[in-house]
């Protein structure tokens, strides 16, 4: 996308979260929309933005198949607008829902979706209390569409977590923002990657991993707010479209730092690991819907990372690598001993997961 000839037609890579998608943004959506005055705007693209101290997040989803090993596209919709919204510091209070169908979608099928988005709410402690729904003709779409939006306020916890960076470094934010990175700042993932993407494609596929690996699709919010409440957290993401290494160049590019990795530390499930090299694919730039990085300042690190290994969600914590000023980009120092560029992939390489 050089130049306004380049791009013709949307493809799937123009949703699958990486550069071709943010060009996509860049390029053409903040042209024309944007603008506000709010506190962390469009133009910031942060996971959701925050307008009168208001944390607002919207998502669509058109994952397929529509059910699959360790969710479904409900249970998918309510974590991922949940998490969203949780990872910028805010408490999620309240989701809508939206439905499209195509005209034919088997209402026992919807009836499941609704009961896991009810099962999820459930988890969270969320309630959906709007939503709309369409119907169009058959051939018009695939099956069916959700789009969520959610509202959270500021967390409890956030003020506290914030004094406690700030008793080791300066800090200005209010929010946790992919823009917060500075040296030193440790990287942690709260479990193994992976899982989500290659338990949809293995499914979709008929590959057969499907009876090992499950996706890792869980609403994070109180997790988070126990992190929260440890303090010393600067930013968090959940590494969903592009996987981990769009979430560290999407940190790497915003706070102007440099970002070093071990890849040793990362944690992948053997399963992953193995389905990864049959089909080629980089377990790095893999969508997940249940894990989330933290960037924590240096001496309270081992705090939060006890803290998610004592939880359900986070037993394969580790700490993967530090910010850094000794280059710009994300550096990953491999398992041989040595180092290589983790650039942002261009897209998802498993299209329609989320």
């Amino acid at each position: 996308m050089k130049n306004d000839e380049t791009l013709k037609r949307i493809t799937l890579a123009h949703g699958a979260g990486g550069t071709i998608m943010q060009e996509l943004i860049k390029r053409y959506i903040l042209k024309y929309l944007g603008g506000s005055d709010a506190e962390v705007p469009l133009e910031a693209l942060d996971d959701a933005a925050v307008i009168d101290d208001i944390v607002l997040k919207s998502d669509s989803h058109t994952v397929k198949p529509l059910f699959f090993p360790g969710g479904d596209i409900g249970r998918l919709a309510v974590a991922g607008t949940i998490n969203d919204i949780a990872v910028m510091g805010a408490e999620p209070i309240a989701l809508s829902a939206g439905f499209i169908f195509e005209e034919g979608f088997p209402v026992t099928d919807f009836e499941k979706i609704l009961k896991s988005m009810s099962e999820t709410c459930r988890e969270a402690g969320i309630h959906i209390i709007t939503g709309d729904t369409k119907v169009v003709e058959k051939g018009a779409l695939e099956k069916f569409f959700i789009n969520t939006s959610g509202i959270g306020k500021r967390n409890n916890a956030l003020e506290k977590n914030i004094t406690e960076v700030k008793k080791y470094r300066e800090f200005n934010s209010r929010w946790l923002l992919d823009s917060n990175l500075k040296e030193g700042d440790k990287i942690i993932v709260s479990g193994a990657v992976g899982d989500h993407g290659i338990a949809i494609l293995s499914f979709r596929e008929g590959y057969g991993f499907e009876s090992e690996i499950t996706s890792d699709v869980a609403p994070l919010n109180k997790l988070i707010a126990q992190l929260l409440d440890v303090g010393g957290v600067v930013a968090m993401k959940d590494p969903t479209r592009g996987g981990l290494a769009n979430t560290l160049n999407e940190w790497s590019e915003k706070s102007n730092i440099g970002i070093l990795v071990q890849e040793d530390n990362i944690p992948i499930h053997g399963g992953v690991r193995a389905a990864c090299e049959m089909l080629g694919i980089d377990p790095l730039e893999i969508g997940n819907e249940g894990k989330v990085v933290i960037a924590v300042v240096p001496p309270k690190a081992e705090e939060v990372l006890a803290v998610l290994k004592e939880t359900k969600e986070g037993k394969d914590a580790q700490i993967i690598g530090e910010a850094t000023k000794k280059f710009k980009e994300v550096v990953l120092e491999t398992s041989v001993g040595g180092k290589r560029i983790l650039a942002p992939p261009a897209g998802d390489p498993v299209p329609r997961i989320c």
